[in-house]
């Protein structure tokens, strides 16, 4: 979680003096309040709003002089939350007159601590602006912070991590409340919305991580595809992650925030001429977690459907249409809202490692072989997931074939599949099908007969005490358990007809010999996974019309 109120885009902000005004339009004390709100309008219509069975019960709003006079304007809003029938989100209008330089939103409720690290009652938090609030409305979007602060501040020249400075355009701006594991009998709320008047201050002006680094060519780089900062629930700053990053022996690290485009905007500040950024984003719907790469710095993708909306392909659509990806993220992780519900058709990619190495992602690996057996191939990533110093930053770690270390070389190798995974830079692998003088690695197809019999080697480095297996379509075909130095080798045939593909494992032993090194190992923790070679051909990719194949 990051530290409640943490403000202003590049860190904490300045005391702000702001001199006295005038009295100006929609500014007035208790005696001339408005006349009150219909429900139906504060409750606002459109997107998952639930009007029907909202179990919200709310105050009108009210309105006062802040404490600073005639500069500022309060609107209160309290409502009530049962857990029953809440909708997914719920909108408050807030009508912001010309002339308003800056808006502070403070919300207050009390959560449910259980005392075994797990919370219920929260309610998530954000903001859209007068461009509107509809699902896909990216010109609306002013900010997201979930339930990581308890307020947030919004101005032409600075925001609160997770929010976006710029223009207060006058209108009817929206509060969105998001409902999140609440319990009957429910939790009461308020929130709080200050319009402020004063200094305009000067316009923010973005500045976006490069896209490519200069020099590079062909080559394999390590890298983690989902990591957190203070722009959303990270304890990490931006340049403090890049610090982690590099002490891991990274090439590029993916900023994927949650729901939040925030961080993209400042990333080149920070970036180093010979480090990658990727620009992405954490999709967190109700009903699982898409994880985004590659998209233009600021493209902001919507969260806010579930499988029944049959929505997801719009976005990931959208996605690949700016040139990036989505990527399903862990998917088997087990709380609330996390575990991946959508299927495997309409994203380019599952994370398959989450992290260090636990039985979700072994579960999710069971799933993928699966899949892998029936025909159907999605691409395995791996990341860390890291939000603080806790969660070490490259753990787990991709590492991909691109043709030079750029946003787009990046983006198209992961796609394609020419990638490995690993716990950390102290691993190589290497992973090879060859026959009459053609080699295929991670992701290609080597375009084998089936009566052809294959080559196929794997060599890793750098992992003591484990032991490296490859795999097929039943199980583990061959193995060898490393030496003192952390080396092993395994070569073998394989007649391309019994095993379409070949993948690579590598797993710890913990000391303890393998008294038979083809036999399968799955309680033991990975320390290194490849994506398929196909023997023959690559498969496509399934009609959405098909049904997953589960384990």
């Amino acid at each position: 979680m990051a530290p409640p109120g943490y403000g202003g885009a590049a860190g904490r902000p300045e005391s702000i003096t702001r001199p006295r005004a005038a009295r100006w339009s929609g500014v007035c004390d208790h005696s001339c309040s408005p006349a009150p709100t219909p429900r139906r309008t504060v409750l606002g219509a459109g997107l998952g709003a639930g009007l029907a069975g909202a179990s919200a019960v709310l105050v009108p709003p009210t309105r006062a002089i802040a404490a600073d006079g005639d500069t500022a304007a309060g609107i209160v809003f309290r409502g009530r939350f049962t857990g029953v029938g809440d909708p997914d989100w719920h909108y408050l209008p807030v009508k912001v007159p010309r002339g308003t330089t800056r808006i502070d939103v403070r919300y207050d409720y009390d959560k449910l601590e259980t005392g075994a690290g797990v919370s219920f009652n929260i309610i998530d938090i954000g903001i859209f602006d007068a461009s509107g609030k509809d699902l896909g409305d990216a010109a609306g979007f002013r900010g997201w912070s979930g339930g990581a602060r308890d307020s947030f501040s919004i101005s032409r020249t600075r925001a609160t991590p997770g929010y976006l400075p710029g223009p207060i355009t006058a209108g009817t701006w929206h509060v969105v409340l998001g409902p999140f594991t609440v319990v009957p009998p429910g939790v009461e709320w308020s929130v709080t919305v200050t319009l402020h008047r004063g200094s305009r201050g000067r316009r923010f002006r973005p500045r976006p991580a490069p896209r490519r680094v200069r020099g590079t060519g062909p080559g394999w780089y390590r890298g983690d595809l989902h990591t957190h900062t203070v722009h959303s629930d990270g304890r990490h700053t931006q340049r403090s992650l890049l610090a982690l990053a590099r002490e891991a022996g990274l090439d590029f690290l993916a900023s994927t925030e949650h729901n939040t485009t925030s961080a993209h905007l400042t990333w080149g500040r920070h970036v180093p001429d010979d480090f990658l950024v990727i620009p992405g984003e954490e999709v967190t719907t109700r009903a699982g977690h898409c994880v985004t790469l590659g998209q233009p710095a600021g493209a902001w993708i919507d969260w806010r459907y579930r499988p029944e909306d049959d929505q997801l392909d719009r976005f990931t659509e959208r996605v690949r249409r700016l040139g990036g990806m989505s990527v399903a993220a862990h998917p088997f992780v087990p709380t609330a809202g996390s575990t991946w519900q959508y299927g495997y058709d309409d994203v380019d990619a599952v994370e398959l490692w989450n992290g260090p190495w636990t039985l979700d992602d072994q579960t999710a690996l069971a799933q993928w072989h699966a899949l892998l057996v029936a025909g159907r191939f999605v691409p395995a990533v791996g990341s860390s997931d890291s939000h603080h110093d806790g969660q070490q930053v490259g753990r787990a770690q991709t590492v991909v074939h691109a043709e030079q270390l750029s946003v787009g070389a990046v983006v198209r190798g992961l796609r394609r599949g020419r990638a490995w995974l690993a716990e950390s830079s102290q691993v190589e692998l290497v992973l090879e099908a060859s026959i009459d003088g053609r080699t295929a690695s991670c992701g290609e197809s080597l375009g084998a007969a089936a009566t052809d019999l294959v080559d196929v080697r794997l060599e890793v480095g750098g992992v003591p005490g484990c032991l490296a297996q490859v795999w097929g379509p039943l199980g583990p075909l061959a193995g060898a358990a490393s030496d003192d130095e952390g080396r092993a080798e395994v070569s073998l045939q394989v007649p391309a007809g019994v095993a379409p593909f070949v993948r690579a494992e590598v797993r710890r032993t913990d000391g303890t010999p393998a008294v038979n090194p083809i036999e399968g190992v799955p309680a033991l923790p990975a320390v290194a996974l490849s994506n398929p070679v196909f023997l023959g051909t690559r498969p496509r990719r399934v009609p959405k019309s098909n049904e997953d194949v589960t384990t």
